[in-house]
């Protein structure tokens, strides 16, 4: 060990050694530099006054002995003309470019600007199952549920829900029966190898409304509609800073339901005139991945009637289906917290514990 920490400190000392012999060296060198400058200059001046004789013109011997310049050369005077040319060509460069960042900073930096999407944050709506001790309204989810068979089953399914998970809304065993009879599933085969349609049961799952993603692409538009079942924990926009760091301590994970009823509530915004959409698509600035959607817009005010005196708006009807469609992707979401409450709470217990174990066995020796 001792041998070790030898060789570091004589390592250590050697580079030290080199730097400052180095630094000396780049202080000599621009001195060195200067000194030598003046000798250069003498010898480029002791040179031109023979420069200049092997210029001057030569002189030639006549006939009658006499001696006779020979005419001098013309002088080319491009080269000198080539730096005014040079220095034209950079400054009408130089305005070039001044012009096209002035053009940047108007409507051109619109025209050129790469846009991020949504072009919207998500609204900020109050969820009674946000924070840590959350919970659903089952009231909510219950009329989310009737939101969805009456509007969105159309053309979005539910093919991770049973229809014996209903019964955590409060509904029946008999409600349910009664919910499932309204759908007919395929089963089969049957004794000849054929598939049927039957009324559904509780153990089945809601059906989808196509048979498949070609049928519900060419019936969309082109763009086949997505399943609701995890919809509201896959389509999730980052909230960003400084909110992700608030959403550490709070727990914050209604990032999806937020997307949803801001994108629901999205159609009534109007366009900005410096878009265009193709035919057949549908302007909505909190889409998460284009200015449009070829959804076009699904409700509206008094579309649904409720049984429980709640308003009949879109604000309303929007909030409601995405606690549903919330519910729908983490049905167990109140039994999670309570079970992570729990372990909290132990894990704190079983800190002190060890804390004051640790004090106990270690008190009486000496460090």
């Amino acid at each position: 060990m001792n041998t070790l920490l030898k060789g570091l400190v004589g390592i250590g000392f050697g580079l030290g050694v080199a730097t400052t012999a180095y630094a000396q060296d780049q202080v000599e060198e621009p001195a060195a530099t200067e000194q030598a400058a003046p000798a250069e200059q003498t010898e480029a001046e002791t040179a031109a006054p023979e420069g200049e004789t092997a210029e001057q013109p030569a002189v030639e011997p006549t006939a009658d002995g006499e001696e006779t310049a020979a005419p001098a050369e013309p002088v080319d005077e491009t080269p000198d003309a080539a730096p005014a040319e040079e220095g034209d060509m950079a400054s009408a460069e130089e305005e070039g470019g001044d012009e096209a960042h002035a053009g940047d900073d108007g409507h051109g930096e619109e025209d050129s600007h790469t846009p991020h999407y949504p072009l919207k944050k998500p609204r900020h709506a109050e969820w009674s199952f946000a924070g840590p001790f959350g919970h659903y309204d089952v009231a909510q989810l219950q009329r989310g549920l009737k939101v969805y068979k009456e509007v969105c089953s159309a053309c979005h399914g539910l093919d991770r829900v049973a229809f014996r998970d209903l019964e955590e809304l409060g509904y029946s065993e008999e409600q349910v029966k009664t919910f499932a009879a309204d759908y007919e599933v395929e089963d089969g085969p049957d004794a000849d190898g054929e598939m049927f349609t039957r009324a559904a049961v509780g153990s089945d799952y809601f059906p989808s409304p196509f048979p498949n993603q070609e049928a519900a692409a060419a019936s969309n538009n082109g763009a086949a509609p997505p399943d609701f079942s995890l919809l509201a924990k896959a389509r999730a926009v980052e909230r960003g800073f400084p909110w992700f760091v608030f959403d550490i301590f709070t727990g914050y994970a209604e990032n999806g339901p937020d997307y949803i009823y801001s994108l629901l509530l999205g159609y009534d915004e109007e366009k900005p005139e410096h878009i265009e959409l193709p035919d057949g698509v549908y302007y909505n600035p909190y889409f998460i991945s284009s200015a449009g959607l070829a959804m076009a817009k699904p409700i509206d005010d008094d579309m649904v009637d409720y049984d429980d005196g709640a308003p009949q708006t879109l604000e309303q009807y929007s909030k409601d289906v995405s606690a549903f469609m919330m519910w729908a992707a983490e049905p167990k979401l109140e039994e999670r917290k309570k079970i992570g409450l729990r372990v909290m709470l132990f894990l704190l217990l079983f800190g002190a514990l060890l804390w004051l174990t640790k004090r106990k066995v270690w008190s009486g020796v000496k460090h």
